[in-house]
């Protein structure tokens, strides 16, 4: 790795303080002359310093799942994150934005793992349940602007998400519709096929890319597979919704701008 364990206890302390106070950052990361595993080893300092806080890790989150967003970030392989219980929205459940720096919302199939998971085992065998899920994703750099390390080192901009019914995995999931209604109207609409081709191509790179790294899914954790659409900005005071042809919904309302608390 291009970095020493104390740059990268110090990149993760800005990304931390900035998550905290609200406040966007330069893409420190990067500057830093960091490559994509140094960004890796900052998310899990990112990570270590919330669990000590008494945070709890529920899952992973897969991101770059789009054939095109590769292209356009210039890279072949898809990223991934990590989720906390501090991160988990009660499905219908209350969102508040103000203390956020660019939130945005988009449209997710969630997976929950019935057993802990090594490498080499494939989804059948290893996924309990499948739900249509929203993310709350927050980039901490200015401008929502990122090369791939600052992106990783920034646990891939992940801030939250919900939930909806788990039901058994279907037969296929490769080709179902999805929209994102934000107040009652669609602002975006695509396919699970958006999802490398498959969401079930996620759960396959979440075991490699993840145990590069000496991480595994455990049992009950949950796997975001990847977006079905682009993100879009999160507004306050509205409902929103991810509807997932035969999965069902998940949805979320943000609180008007004067302020709440995440429920």
């Amino acid at each position: 790795m291009a970095l020493h364990d104390d740059e990268v206890a110090g990149l993760a302390a800005r990304l931390d303080e900035a998550a905290l106070g609200g406040t966007a950052i330069p893409q420190v990361v990067s500057a830093a002359g960091a490559s994509a595993d140094d960004g890796y080893a900052v998310q899990a300092a990112l990570l270590a310093r919330r669990l000590a806080r008494g945070e709890r890790l529920t899952g992973l989150k897969m991101g770059l799942t789009s054939r095109a967003k590769m292209a356009q970030m210039g890279v072949d392989e898809v990223i991934w994150g990590r989720l906390t219980d501090a991160m988990e929205i009660t499905d219908g459940g209350p969102v508040d934005v103000a203390g956020l720096i660019h939130p945005r919302v988009e449209p997710e199939v969630a997976f929950l793992m019935g057993r802990d998971v090594a490498e080499g085992d494939d989804f059948a065998s290893s996924v309990e349940a499948v739900a249509p899920a929203l993310e709350l994703i927050d980039s901490r750099y200015a401008d929502f602007r990122f090369s791939l390390p600052d992106v990783i080192a920034d646990n891939t901009s992940a801030s939250g998400y919900a939930i909806g019914p788990w039901r058994q995995p279907p037969a296929g999931l490769a080709d179902l519709a999805v929209r994102l209604e934000i107040g009652g109207e669609v602002v975006e609409s695509g396919s699970t096929a958006a999802i490398l081709g498959d969401p079930r191509n996620a759960f396959d790179e979440a075991v490699r890319l993840a145990a590069r790294h000496g991480v595994r899914l455990r049992k009950g954790w949950v796997l975001l597979a990847g977006a079905a659409t682009a993100a879009v900005p999160l507004p306050a005071g509205a409902v929103v919704r991810a509807v997932v042809d035969g999965l069902g919904t998940a949805s979320l309302r943000t609180l008007p701008e004067e302020g709440g608390g995440r429920g």
